[in-house]
């Protein structure tokens, strides 16, 4: 197996399905029938195993996320995509910053808190969830069991990739994308799934139409780092084993303009307010990914849509901060004063301002800061540190 089609196993794709592959009529498509767990002795049964086991380890993770309110609102998406697969759906939703869902033939469907920043309302959500759902639905991972070709060629190549999982300090998050996803699917598979998705999208009321800008969005964070190649498929894997990218918008386009969803569900606002207890951790990590560019551009398209939203200000100066390019300072302290206009202005600005201006020589006007931060946060966990600069002379 070429690297790079192992490597593709670790983004948005799910594991190895179960079960013969589900026919899909040219422009038709209908739900299956809910599947049965393969016997044991095969090794789809062995690998429905693996995965039952690999999921018991899921739930004890510390990466997991336990919030009842966000899991149960997550489940209820799912379940309105799967519809009559609904009980055999349980979602995981993991902290780590990466752009990720997957669904495994065991029904187990994982989320990653990446994803669920990057996304702009329920609908997209949807998109995403559908898709993968998509795959599980149309058993596309029976193709990559058949390229195992024998019990111990399938074995010898899981137990490799199972011990690289385990090596260096990212072995814990390279064994979760490895539960997430082992092989690439194709191209083809993957435009089945968008297919599929967008009738689960359909079904269950939401507006197609968002689907297609999921794609452009995590485009649009590739180009604006740095580094940028203009070759996708070289910064995210995603864009390694889905259609091109071109194609892949406008094909979704296409599609979802010819489905009539009346009174479609967009669910911008209720995606807000589920989305706004999480904000900061979530956010938090982002920034520790060290891509300046990509979080840059995510924060300038969830600022448009929340406009009056200080802690997304707050974050825009602290991605500036963390950067320290030419021009940087001014853009960090240009957030802070935004931030500092609105209704929820976090207290934490004062502190970064301080550090700004303190580093940069002004000490009056970082000892203004660090004296506001210190009279909101008196019990700060660096209040003392903070306390030490204000009894500092002035020079």
């Amino acid at each position: 197996m070429r690297r790079r089609e192992f490597l593709c196993g670790c983004g948005c794709c799910g594991l190895l399905s179960a079960t013969p592959a589900f026919a899909l009529a040219d422009g038709e498509w209908h739900m299956p029938m809910r599947f049965q767990k393969p016997e044991a002795g095969g090794d789809e049964g062995g690998l429905w195993a693996l995965l039952d086991r690999e999921e018991a380890k899921l739930k004890r993770s510390r990466f997991i996320v336990r919030d009842k309110a966000l899991n149960d609102y997550l489940a209820g998406i799912a379940c309105r995509l799967a519809v009559d697969h609904c009980p055999d759906v349980r979602v995981y939703v993991v902290r780590t910053p990466i752009f990720n869902a997957s669904m495994a033939p065991n029904g187990m469907l994982q989320i990653w808190t990446g994803l669920l920043l990057r996304m702009a309302n329920e609908a997209q959500l949807a998109a995403v969830l559908g898709h993968e759902i998509g795959h599980y639905l149309a058993r596309h991972s029976l193709d990559r069991l058949r390229d195992a070709k024998s019990r111990s060629a399938f074995g010898q190549f899981l137990g490799m990739a199972l011990a690289a999982a385990g090596a260096g300090n990212a072995g814990l998050l390279a064994q979760l994308a490895l539960a997430a996803g082992m092989f690439s699917y194709s191209r083809e598979h993957e435009r089945e799934a968008d297919r599929i998705g967008l009738e689960l999208m359909a079904g269950a009321g939401y507006a197609p139409m968002e689907a297609s800008k999921v794609w452009d969005q995590l485009l649009g964070e590739l180009k604006a780092e740095s580094d940028w190649t203009g070759d996708p498929a070289t910064r995210s894997v995603l864009f390694a084993s889905h259609p091109l990218e071109d194609e892949r918008r406008d094909a979704l386009a296409t599609r979802a303009a010819a489905l009539t969803v009346p009174q479609a569900n967009v669910g911008g606002e209720q995606w807000r307010q589920v989305m706004a207890p999480h904000q900061w951790e979530f956010l938090e990590d982002e920034l520790r990914r060290r891509r300046s560019g990509e979080s840059l551009a995510l924060l300038d398209r969830l600022i448009a849509a929340s406009p009056t939203d200080g802690v997304l200000y707050y974050f825009r100066g602290e991605a500036y901060r963390l950067r320290a390019a030419d021009g940087d300072r001014l853009r960090a302290l240009d957030a802070y004063e935004l931030a500092e206009k609105q209704v929820n202005a976090p207290v934490e600005l004062y502190r970064s301002r301080g550090m700004l201006l303190r580093a940069a020589g002004d000490e009056a006007g970082a000892k203004q800061a660090f004296a506001r931060y210190l009279s909101l946060r008196p019990t700060a966990e660096d209040a003392e540190l903070i306390d030490s600069y204000l009894k500092q002379e002035i020079r």
